[in-house]
């Protein structure tokens, strides 16, 4: 499958059923290049002669791995440190001291589709820097992901070449990270010890992952179809304790879940919370 031109237009209209029902992303009527580009190296190792082929091998209920790897060569994994910055400034000035004058010692945060740990790590720089401001404030941060992949680079905590720079200054990487070897650098204890990351596909249950006081899905819901969306954000609205906050893209709204989620502008962006106190 060296080129677009070579998929049947019935095996990509397949393989785009597959991939939704699978994990949710919505491929559009003219992705053939996409499918080539990041598969194509994948078919030639499983010895897999076209698209059609790829379906109904990832069809078998014992082909597990094999339908893991396809998600995860289609799903995209784009991010970095500190991403869009006003989501951490919100949370130092205004959602961490907020959950200290409650009365809170500890909170649980959620980085949905957290791919290889930028976010969840982001975040607990952030609280470490709020700690810094002399609070006692502690969390919880469950990072998931459905690429197994991603998961075990979240967990193994190690980062090099360009993803070490991407979003993160130098003064905070001599703070919060650690030079292991040449240009790879790890995350430090204090920071690290607070993230959880597993493997977790947003169309299964919430059930669970536990109720949280915030959660951060960014970059995420604008790949899946507006059903699939609405379902999961009608999901996490629940998985949100009363006065729990939610935050998602800069281009992704919830206008349809006003009854649920009131919004908060603050530091030049939107959040969400979940009306109801604690």
């Amino acid at each position: 499958m060296a080129a677009s031109r070579h998929i049947d237009p019935e095996h990509y209209q397949a393989f785009r059923r597959f991939l939704e029902d699978s994990c949710g992303i919505v491929l559009g009527d003219n992705k053939q290049y996409l499918v080539s580009s990041r598969l194509g190296q994948l078919m030639v190792r499983e010895s897999i002669a076209d698209l059609g082929e790829l379906v109904r091998r990832v069809d078998d209920r014992r082909a597990a791995g094999l339908r893991g790897k396809v998600i995860e060569a289609m799903t995209t994994n784009e991010t970095q440190w500190f991403r869009d910055s006003y989501p951490f400034a919100i949370l130092q000035d205004r959602l961490f001291p907020e959950f200290d004058k409650g009365g809170m010692s500890h909170v649980r945060i959620w980085s949905a589709a957290c791919s290889s740990g930028q976010e969840p790590y982001s975040i607990s720089m952030a609280l470490e820097e709020y700690r810094a401001r002399g609070s006692r404030l502690e969390a919880e941060i469950v990072g998931t992901d459905i690429s197994p992949a991603m998961v075990a680079h979240v967990r193994a905590a190690h980062y090099g070449g360009s993803a070490i720079n991407r979003g993160l200054s130098l003064d905070r990487r001599k703070r919060f990270f650690r030079q292991v070897d040449g240009d790879v650098w790890e995350v430090r204890p204090e920071v690290r010890g607070r993230v959880r990351a597993h493997v977790h596909n947003l169309l299964e249950s919430f059930a669970a992952l536990g109720r949280f006081e915030l959660i951060f899905c960014r970059n995420v819901l604008i790949y899946f179809s507006a059903v699939s969306r609405e379902d999961i954000l009608g999901r996490m609205c629940q998985q949100l304790s009363p006065g729990g906050y939610l935050i998602v893209g800069a281009s992704e709204s919830l206008a349809r879940h006003a009854d649920e989620l009131e919004m908060v502008r603050s530091h030049g962006g939107v959040i969400y919370r979940r009306r109801g106190t604690r």
